[in-house]
């Protein structure tokens, strides 16, 4: 009863931090500043473990179909299955968990110190609403570089999985037939809604990780519980909106 309560409880403050935010709107060209670097934060601290990642899960991903699709003699199909399977779901989920592990751990690190420490309550006593200063850029960064960081993940995914099929022999399929079978079989619309999924899922984990940390009370340990809290809860979030995200998409 009482993790029911605290889920509706956390479900309530984040949405009205969200609304919050929303009503600072107007007020975001006067933080363009930290919008900007919010978003190289992100960028600076997701896109090379995105690149390593997402190039052997390409590379797997040929790997295990050529396995398989050999057999059947299908194994032309194999650009296909590894570009539909980047654009759709593995490329915006695995950003989505690298985000929430990279970024969404040290925002709510962050703001958790802030709160532990009374920095958000000089924020209040300022007349500053923390909403607009720390959660807005935060929000406005992750919806700007997420298509992007989505858009490279797929790419690298589709290299690793062109350069499994040129060097693995037993495969038997080149790099440019790998590329003629992505391009006939894949489509814009697959990566926009990747890029969608993307988007929302990054939401997701900022709204998550800002709301999270704003609502840590107590000392360092009450921060480290709410890093470890904030994460799961992402994690959890992504991959249960994807299902119905997907449903919608599809």
């Amino acid at each position: 009863m009482t993790q029911i309560q605290g889920f509706f409880d956390s479900l309530g403050s984040g949405l009205i931090m969200v609304w919050r935010a929303l009503v600072s709107l107007p007020a975001a060209p006067r933080i363009l500043k930290r919008v900007a670097e919010q978003a190289y934060l992100i960028g600076y601290t997701t896109l090379p473990i995105v690149t390593i990642l997402c190039f052997f899960i390409g590379g797997v991903l040929a790997l295990q179909a050529g396995i398989t699709l050999r057999d059947f003699g299908a194994k032309e199909f194999i650009g296909a299955l590894v570009g539909a399977s980047m654009a759709r779901e593995l490329g915006p989920v695995m950003v989505a968990i690298l985000l929430a592990g990279r970024v969404g751990s040290a925002a709510t690190a962050e703001l958790a110190s802030m709160r532990v420490y009374s920095e958000v309550d000089a924020l209040v006593t300022m007349n500053i609403p923390p909403e607009r200063l720390l959660v807005l850029p935060r929000l406005l960064a992750v919806l700007l570089v997420m298509p992007v960081i989505t858009v490279l993940a797929n790419i690298i995914g589709w290299l690793g999985g062109a350069l499994v099929c040129e060097y693995v022999k037993f495969i038997g399929l080149s790099a440019d037939q790998f590329f003629r079978n992505l391009q006939s079989f894949v489509t814009v619309d697959d990566v926009l809604d990747g890029m969608i999924k993307a988007e929302i899922f990054g939401f997701l984990v900022m709204v998550i990780a800002c709301n999270t940390g704003l609502r840590t009370r107590g000392g360092p340990r009450e921060i480290g519980a709410s890093v470890t809290r904030s994460v799961v809860l992402s994690l959890i979030a992504i991959l249960t909106v994807d299902y119905f995200v997907t449903k919608v998409l599809a």
